[in-house]
């Protein structure tokens, strides 16, 4: 019997309840997946690789299923390979992030047409919510209680004060 092995790719800078909501609903649909926790530098990411990685690994760690946090810095189709994957899961909330997604899924394909690419449809309630927008929110003083898990909030909060005492 094969084992059907996912990716979920992205900075997860921070992780959201949207992310969230694809890997539970991801984790359905493989028998192993993996969340590909990746380097980003043109996103300027507020949280390290090592961050990122934890915060990932505690907030899916309650999530049925098996699921494995692992870094990487390569082409996702080479990392998908790497890791025995057959399928990519990526999450789209709208026409914008669809235009972008189709894209890479071409331009993935032609560099390995053994991994398929699937997109969950982000649910209605979490559409909104980018990690770009809820680091912005709370640059400003806004809440983002709605959009990240408590934990996560909490880091944020506190990476925000840090930046703010370093000016």
């Amino acid at each position: 019997m094969t084992v059907r092995i996912g990716v979920y790719p992205g900075t997860f800078d921070p992780i959201t309840l949207g992310h969230i909501d694809i890997i539970r609903r991801g984790a359905t649909l493989v028998d192993r997946l993996i969340i590909g926790v990746t380097t980003n530098a043109a996103k300027s990411p507020m949280f390290s690789d090592d961050e990122r990685l934890a915060m990932v690994r505690r907030e899916v760690a309650a999530i049925e299923g098996d699921i494995d946090v692992v870094g990487f810095n390569s082409l996702l189709m080479d990392f998908a390979e790497a890791q025995g994957a057959s399928i990519v899961i990526r999450g789209i909330r709208g026409v914008t992030d669809f235009e972008y997604e189709y894209q890479l899924t071409g331009m993935n394909r032609a560099l390995n047409h053994k991994v398929e690419t699937v997109f969950l449809m982000a649910d209605v309630a979490l559409q909104p919510i980018a990690s770009r927008l809820v680091k912005e929110i709370a640059t400003y003083g806004g809440d983002i209680a709605k959009f990240v898990p408590p934990t996560v909030r909490d880091d944020v909060m506190a990476r925000v004060e840090q930046m703010r005492e370093a000016r």
